[in-house]
């Protein structure tokens, strides 16, 4: 049986700052890192001691905070993958919040909703975070271990649970799962059906404790 466990990475400086997030490397703040421990606990309280365990991580560094809290729990190496970062905003990014909506185009309800331009230069497309994330998941997939742990964040995150659901990715222009900052999303796959399930999506009960 595979198991995945996919984070959204907890509370960062952007957020509290009120500006655009996206490849704009902030940091965790001191919310942020407590919360990140919460996770770690969490998982390792979910994963059975001695379990082959598999950690990858977006390489910014509010991503990276998180995993390394996991990291030592688990005494594993992160490994860091640019394709897991957020979607990219461009300019945009570091900027106050409202110099973004004053700017935002917003996708049309019907038509190429994966290549639209939200008008901001330098910003990726739906297309072109998805490309990306489905490579990576691709990639992580092939490899065979029981219990793998992704850090990623919120946007992306839609992308790696349609990654293991097997959307196609002419389906994506739609699709959003929402899970909030410092969320745990597990994903499951039986050894005699392989069906691939989400036994839980944005599950936060882990920061209540």
């Amino acid at each position: 049986m595979r198991s995945m466990y996919v984070i959204a990475h907890p509370e960062a400086t952007h957020h509290i700052e009120r500006v655009v997030g996206g490849w704009h490397d902030s940091h965790l703040t001191p919310t942020g890192r407590r919360a990140a421990a919460s996770i770690a606990r969490a998982l390792r309280a979910g994963i059975p001691d001695g379990a082959e365990v598999e950690l990858i991580s977006s390489d910014l560094r509010r991503a990276r905070q998180t995993a390394d809290e996991a990291a030592e729990l688990f005494g594993v190496k992160p490994i860091l993958d640019r394709r897991l970062r957020e979607k990219s905003y461009g300019e945009a990014e570091g900027r106050p919040q409202e110099w973004l909506d004053r700017r935002f185009v917003p996708p049309p309800a019907v038509g190429d909703r994966m290549g639209h331009h939200e008008g901001v230069r330098g910003a990726e497309t739906r297309a072109e975070c998805a490309q990306r994330v489905y490579a990576a998941m691709d990639e992580i997939l092939r490899r065979t271990c029981e219990h793998q742990i992704i850090v990623t964040h919120g946007f992306a995150l839609t992308f790696v649970v349609a990654s293991w659901i097997k959307m196609p990715y002419e389906s994506l222009g739609s699709v959003s799962f929402r899970a909030p900052s410092g969320s745990i999303t597990v994903l499951r796959e039986d050894d005699f059906f392989h069906n691939r399930q989400v036994v839980s999506l944005g599950d936060t009960r882990h920061l209540d404790t």
